[in-house]
């Protein structure tokens, strides 16, 4: 999930970042077709093409605010439990909040679950509401059919959210209930990923079947969700052996003391053109007169600036704000970074201790680290 990133950005909502891929526009397109072709044309006919085609629209553009509305949800919630939003992004499955650590307590991971389904099954109820609300007038019935479509898809996004089986948000809420019962984030976690797998194979075969028999589209749909969830279900049974892997490892073990700093003042084409930074890494700290670390600029971002303008833009001006990056002290968990890693657009974190740079942690150094211990003799006499 955290591979999918938004193609262009739609803002803030809440001080959280929003964005979109550009898969929406398939979900736009499907349900513009499906409802000015199909459904509304047939329930409405001899109306106007342009009416079809508008009220589609509107009803498309809906249901994506709608999903948003789900993850909104679920990042407000989320940050309140003390779980840190690096944004949401709309794509081609629905929505996705990206966190960047996780739930301390299964009651936290409860709550930041279980808004979701509960916020779908509200607009849902609402959309009904409207609808019968406007059915007595006689010329609402385009208006009627969108209310109506739009309460159906949001209980049956609820619905199906609330099953019991990772990635969905009902596996976090078995994840939750197992962790309760057992004490175990891992174990609750393996229940759920194994829950997750057989949801996914179960729709793949269903999709398969609806194709075999004349169901073309509804088949192929079910078969990339099935993929989509066992995929992810294995993702996140993967991550929870690796957090266990990683069990008691300090920061200090991964990260690469005293890295190469940049400062804020500097030029994009000073920075380019030294090639003692050019050339050793892809991905700098940058700090400011005091030596205090404000960001990370890397070379794509400073080489995205036209060359017109790096001798005026600063490094400060193309780089990633502290405040957007993880910044663990040397004495955390390395398993508790490795989410906030995977989440954050950079996939480095600034190691900070008492307010100074003490060093830098990327996604190779967990790898060299995950490397270690899995050929190393201790490990393999903890794992049997």
């Amino acid at each position: 999930m955290a591979a999918v990133r938004a193609t262009f950005s739609l803002g803030r909502v809440a001080g959280i970042r929003v964005g979109v891929h550009w898969s929406v526009l398939v979900i736009f397109g499907v349900i513009l077709v499906g409802l000015a072709e199909g459904g509304f044309r047939e329930a409405h006919p001899d109306r106007p093409v342009w009416q079809y085609w508008a009220a589609s629209a509107v009803t498309a553009a809906v249901f994506l605010l709608s999903l948003l509305a789900h993850e909104l949800s679920h990042a407000l919630v989320a940050r309140r439990n003390g779980v840190s939003v690096d944004g949401i992004t709309l794509w081609l499955l629905g929505g996705l909040a990206r966190l960047r650590n996780e739930a301390a307590t299964p009651g936290a991971e409860l709550r930041i679950a279980g808004v979701g389904p509960l916020v779908s099954l509200v607009l849902g109820g609402l959309f009904a509401v409207a609808a019968g609300l406007l059915a007595g007038l006689s010329d609402a019935g385009l208006a009627v059919g969108a209310l109506a479509w739009l309460a159906a898809i949001n209980i049956l996004l609820a619905i199906f959210n609330a099953l019991p089986a990772a990635p969905l948000d009902g596996g976090r809420l078995l994840r939750a209930i197992v962790w309760w019962k057992t004490g175990s984030p891992l174990r609750a976690t393996a229940v759920a990923t194994a829950a997750g797998r057989v949801l996914g194979w179960l729709l793949v075969g269903i999709g398969v079947y609806l194709v075999l028999f004349g169901a073309v589209f509804s088949g192929i749909w079910l078969v990339i969700i099935g993929w989509f969830v066992i995929a992810m279900a294995t993702a996140e049974g993967g991550q929870a052996r690796l957090r266990e892997l990683l069990g008691g490892i300090p920061v200090s073990d991964a990260m690469t003391p005293d890295p190469v700093t940049v400062p804020a003042a500097s030029t994009v084409r000073e920075f380019l053109a030294d090639p003692r930074l050019r050339y050793r890494h892809s991905a700098f700290p940058v700090v400011d007169d005091g030596d205090t670390a404000v960001g990370l600029v890397t070379l794509k971002d400073a080489d995205a600036v036209t060359e017109p303008e790096r001798a005026s833009r600063t490094v400060a001006d193309v780089m990633v704000p502290v405040d957007e990056l993880p910044t663990p002290r040397p004495d955390d968990p390395l398993a508790r970074l490795v989410p906030e890693l995977q989440a954050g657009s950079v996939h480095r974190a600034l190691v900070l201790e008492g307010g100074r740079l003490a060093g830098i942690v990327t996604s190779s150094d967990i790898s060299r680290v995950t490397s270690w211990l899995m050929s190393s003799s201790a490990w393999r006499r903890r794992a049997m």
